[in-house]
């Protein structure tokens, strides 16, 4: 995924509406929450074991991912109206996590998450 370039694509997208003078910061992180309650809702009333088997469902998935693109969408719109390169800032908090919470154990590259 390039950042940027969808971030690009955002801003054209609302200028294109011009919906510029709603976009904020407070506003888009306002929405981002609006939109990450959304997300949680979905999950809001399952037990552990459910939220699992949730996005086995393809309806369930599909929602899951509009909720999951929201969120992102409207971070990334607040992340470029604010001046913060998402990138770095990503780089940054994982080299924050990592000094503040040590591994108990050594993981295998080709079993983690992110590499």
């Amino acid at each position: 995924m390039d950042v940027k370039a969808l971030q690009r694509e955002l801003r054209d997208f609302a200028a294109a509406r011009d919906w510029q003078p709603y976009h904020a910061p407070k506003n888009l992180a306002m929405a981002l929450m609006v939109e990450a309650a959304e997300l949680l809702e979905l999950f809001q009333w399952l037990t552990p074991e459910e939220s699992h088997r949730f996005a086995d469902d393809a309806g369930n998935k599909e929602r899951l991912s509009d909720e999951i693109a929201d969120v992102l969408l409207y971070l990334l719109q607040l992340a470029d109206h604010t001046g913060v390169d998402v990138e770095q800032a990503v780089i940054a908090k994982l080299a924050k996590n990592a000094a503040k919470h040590p591994p108990k154990k050594v993981i295998p590259p080709d079993e983690g998450l992110v590499r």
